[in-house]
């Protein structure tokens, strides 16, 4: 009796000790799978931060507006600050990367120090116009390399956790695409030019994005359930598909939602994604796959990405800009209201160049300002508005948009493309008053990255 007894308690203690090892093993893949979802999310929004820097930077150069100046770095500010944000969120902690942050910091710190002082009583000298053309120039270069090392990710489906492994591992030589990517990276940012800078920048602040989701969003929340379903459709997978989907728990995040993992029965494919828990709102996802030699025209893929807003149930959208990758095509749709167009309403999608398959979207800032207005009575004639631009631009095409100024207020504007040389710019000239409220440079047709 004594015997059968302990032989049950031995089974009951094998039976207990395997199902604490399988949930253990299941919690550990949760944990890889959302540090893997957090790491894609951060490298992706910091390779579009540096886009932006690059662009804000350059714009600056064609500004005729003492006060759109003084705007637009503030601009500047804020990316660079958000860029070193997402810079650190990534697994890059045990590698020296002192130039690469040092060069952000810098911009930030110029931009900071010039942001703040009166520009009407002391405007910028000839030097800081020159430091202006180094840093335009230098967050180019960065923003390049950064894009090769993205294209070299998704074409070999590197994951962010192996480079944290081979890290840990100290692993010599370092046989890594990302940690090497960043290496490069960091040795070339030691070869641009020192300036004489101002005084160490307070701490930056951080995007509200998290907050206007919380506060904007919407709708009857979604189980875990509903929530893989939605992604599916979104994406346009079969329902067969399995996913894996966590409580989006990153550390700052205000609002409550779902991040989740597709994987393709080959394991060749991965798709990310973040989702509300209110409405199930999609908010950005990115595929990993291997993507072969462009078959298709920019154009086409443009098309293609209309489609797939169309079928999510975006409607009246427009592009408003497109730009090549190497294998990607990324491009920015906006919505169309009585022939406005609707910036603060904007989406972005990325196709792969390869089938016209859609590998990349973010749509949050949609998601929180979509909505119908209304009074769109311009109290200037476009006549007016335009000679209120610098006399240097070659304006090219002329039309109205709504916009946001940098306290987030909504500003109907004329929308004028315009040239200086060789370079494209689009400029915002305030419908009611002439103000100068933005000026984008637009980004020349973009080189091939090749990861061969």
């Amino acid at each position: 009796m004594v015997r059968n007894v302990l032989i049950g308690l031995l089974v009951i203690a094998l039976i207990g000790t395997g199902w604490w090892g399988a949930n253990q093993a299941n919690q550990k893949e949760a944990l890889l799978v959302n540090n893997e979802n957090n790491y894609q999310r951060a490298f992706h929004d910091l390779s579009f931060h540096l886009d932006q820097i690059e662009d804000e930077v350059g714009s600056t150069l064609a500004m005729n507006s003492r006060k759109q100046l003084s705007s637009s770095l503030a601009q500047v500010w804020r990316l660079t600050s958000l860029a070193q944000s997402e810079l650190g969120q990534l697994p890059l902690g045990m590698m020296a990367l002192n130039e690469t942050e040092d060069l952000l910091h810098k911009i930030g710190n110029f931009s900071y120090e010039t942001t703040i002082r009166d520009l009407g009583k002391e405007p910028l000298s000839d030097k800081e116009y020159k430091q202006l053309n180094n840093f335009y120039k230098e967050a180019g270069e960065i923003k390049h390399d950064l894009r090769k090392l993205q294209a070299s990710t998704l074409k070999e489906n590197a994951k962010w956790t192996d480079a944290e492994e081979a890290m840990a591992n100290n692993d010599e030589p370092m046989d890594n695409s990302i940690v090497n990517g960043f290496h490069m990276i960091d040795d070339k940012v030691k070869g641009f030019s020192e300036a004489e800078f101002g005084p160490e920048m307070e701490e930056g602040f951080a995007p509200d994005l998290d907050k206007k989701i919380a506060e904007n969003v919407k709708g009857k929340e979604v189980s875990k359930k509903e929530a893989a379903k939605k992604a599916k459709e979104f994406v346009g997978l079969p329902d067969s598909m399995s996913v894996n989907i966590d409580e989006l728990n990153k550390k700052g995040v205000e609002f409550e939602g779902y991040t989740l993992t597709i994987e393709e029965p080959e394991g060749e494919d991965e798709i990310y994604m973040d989702m509300t828990k209110k409405g199930g709102h999609p908010l950005w996802f990115l595929q990993s796959r291997p993507i072969d030699e462009p078959e298709i025209s920019l154009n086409k893929a443009s098309k293609k990405g209309l489609e797939f807003l169309e079928k999510n149930g975006f409607e009246n959208m427009e592009m408003v800009d497109g730009k090549q990758y190497d294998t990607v095509g990324v491009f920015q749709y906006v919505s169309m209201q009585d022939e406005v167009k609707m910036y603060p309403d904007t989406v972005y999608v990325e196709v792969a160049l390869d089938d016209g398959e859609i590998v990349g979207y973010k749509g949050a800032e949609y998601i929180t300002n979509h909505k119908e207005r209304n009074d769109f009575n311009p109290s200037l004639s476009i006549e007016e508005a335009r000679d209120e631009i610098n006399p240097n631009v070659e304006v090219r095409e002329e039309g109205l948009a709504l916009i946001q100024n940098e306290d987030e207020e909504e500003i109907l504007c004329y929308e004028f493309y315009g040239t200086i040389d060789k370079d494209t710019y689009r400029i915002y000239i305030n419908a009611e008053n002439g103000d100068e409220e933005s000026v984008k440079k637009l980004e020349q047709a973009e080189p091939v990255y090749d990861t061969m």
